[in-house]
């Protein structure tokens, strides 16, 4: 079992930052894949950006690329969404999920249903 703590979330002005982090307890991330969800009121979740913890290769949603960035911190054994260039669309709770490696294709890990494990999340509001 993985269980993932999502943490960083806040309300920030249009055009700032904030950084997520989402952190496993009681094991490490090596051999799995770690994505970011975002689940606006009233919508359905959608597909942010995921890592493969190993091999470091990223995925990310249209929307988000060039704005925000997902990497992993071996010393703190977390997973991190650098988010920049904030937009008020961008207001949602954002979800960390888990799911062991295996070969997938590119368009399936951004599918809920690949993940195993999913944290609390955490809300991030953008305010125009």
């Amino acid at each position: 079992q993985v269980q993932l703590v999502e943490s960083g979330g806040g309300l920030v002005q249009a055009g700032g930052s904030l950084r997520l982090s989402c952190a496993a307890s009681g094991r490490t991330f090596s051999s799995y894949v770690v994505g970011w969800f975002s689940q606006a009121p009233g919508k359905e979740r959608e597909f942010v950006a995921t890592i493969n913890w190993n091999a470091g290769s990223t995925y990310y949603a249209d929307s988000v690329k060039g704005r925000f960035t997902i990497s992993r911190d071996f010393a703190k054994n977390t997973v991190c969404l650098q988010m920049n260039s904030l937009k008020p669309e961008d207001t949602a709770v954002y979800y960390c999920a888990a799911v062991r490696y295996s070969p997938r294709s590119l368009p399936s890990m951004s599918l809920e249903m690949t993940y195993d494990y999913w944290g609390q999340g955490t809300q991030v509001t953008v305010s125009s």
